[in-house]
C-alpha cells in the first residue's frame, strides 16, 4: 500500500509540475492587450486561467493527503522500532544442550 501511495505522489508532483510552468502569469496579461493572446482562445473566451487553476487546485489538495498518507506510514513503520515498551529477548538457549556435571568429591579411577 506504501509503495502504491508513493507512485501516486510522484505522478501528482510531476503533474503539478508541468501544469504551474504551462500556466500563465499575471504579467502576461498586459501582453494580451496588445494583441499577444491569441493562445487564450483554445480554452474559450475567458482563458485556461480558470481551469488549468482548478485542476492545480485538486492536484495540490490530493498531492497534500499522499503527503499525509506518507508520513502516517513512516511513522507506523518506526513507532515497533523506538517503543518503550517490554522488550522480548530474541536469543534462546535450547533445553536439549546440557553440559555433563562433574562432581568434585567424586574420586576419578584410571585404568
Amino acid at each position: 500500500m506504501q509503495t502504491f501511495v508513493l507512485v501516486i505522489h510522484i505522478l501528482l508532483a510531476v503533474s503539478m509540475i508541468g501544469l504551474i510552468l504551462v500556466q500563465h502569469g499575471k504579467g502576461a496579461d498586459a501582453g494580451a492587450s496588445f494583441g499577444g493572446g491569441g493562445a487564450a482562445t483554445v480554452f474559450g473566451a475567458s482563458g485556461s486561467g480558470n481551469f488549468l487553476t482548478k485542476v492545480t487546485a485538486i492536484l495540490t489538495a490530493l498531492f497534500f493527503i499522499t503527503s499525509i498518507s506518507l508520513a502516517v506510514f513512516a511513522k507506523k513503520q518506526t513507532a515497533s522500532a523506538y517503543s518503550l515498551g517490554p522488550v522480548q529477548s530474541t536469543t534462546t538457549v535450547p533445553s536439549s544442550t546440557k553440559t555433563p556435571e562433574t562432581s568434585p568429591t567424586a574420586p576419578e579411577t584410571s585404568q
